[in-house]
């Protein structure tokens, strides 16, 4: 029997800061105008997992049922359940987001439920964030940023797509008619901000909290 030391990466009581602090987005909440089109927020510091296993694994797909609450979805797929999120990533991949400090106990919760399976549970909550991003005119602001078809007949809600965005890339999430989100790699977030107020200004952008 092997054993697996699952390193807990927030340690309770930190002062933890999301990949878009340095850049002051914390400091606009509330500053936009009452006009704005399109409103954003960062769902920062929450726990990022990424799985892998065998998808067509009915074992495999009740272990992962049993530790989430979460079917397993298919090619492109994303299901919700309040703030936890399940996303297919590839063939044998998908990405668990749950509420911030949660993480830790989400992949004890899996590692036990997938105890004599192949299947791997990496924790990469520092390594990107999510913008999210409400408004009817937020598909607009996607389509100049985006070559991927975002029209609904293409993009329904419970999609989410891994794609190319101005000049580096992300996945998109659309999560309700009128909300998307951007799942960003902190080391692009910088750009994705700046580039967002740019896309955004013809629209108006408020920050929210």
């Amino acid at each position: 029997m092997s054993t697996v030391n699952v390193y807990k990466q927030r340690p309770d009581a930190a002062h933890a800061q999301s990949p878009l602090f340095h850049a002051g987005l914390h400091e606009l909440v509330g500053k936009g105008k009452n006009t704005a089109a399109i409103n954003v927020r960062e769902k920062k510091l929450l726990g990022h997992l990424t799985l892998r296993g065998d998808g067509h694994d009915t074992a495999f797909a009740g272990a992962v049922y049993k530790a989430t609450a979460l079917e397993l979805p298919s090619a492109l797929g994303l299901v919700i359940n309040g703030e936890t999120s399940l996303q297919w990533l590839g063939p044998d991949e998908w990405l668990l987001i749950v509420p911030s400090g949660e993480e830790f106990a989400a992949e004890q919760r899996l590692r036990d439920a997938l105890t004599g399976q192949h299947h791997q549970v990496v924790n990469v909550s520092g390594g990107q964030t999510i913008l999210e991003l409400s408004g009817a005119t937020v598909r607009e602001m996607l389509m100049k940023s985006t070559t991927y078809d975002v029209h609904p007949r293409n993009f329904p809600v419970g999609k989410a797509v891994g794609t190319t965005f101005a000049k580096t890339q992300l996945v998109i999430r659309r999560t309700g008619d009128d909300t998307w989100e951007l799942l960003v790699r902190r080391s692009f977030s910088d750009y994705i901000w700046l580039w967002l107020q740019d896309a955004c200004a013809e629209f108006g952008l408020a920050v929210k909290a």
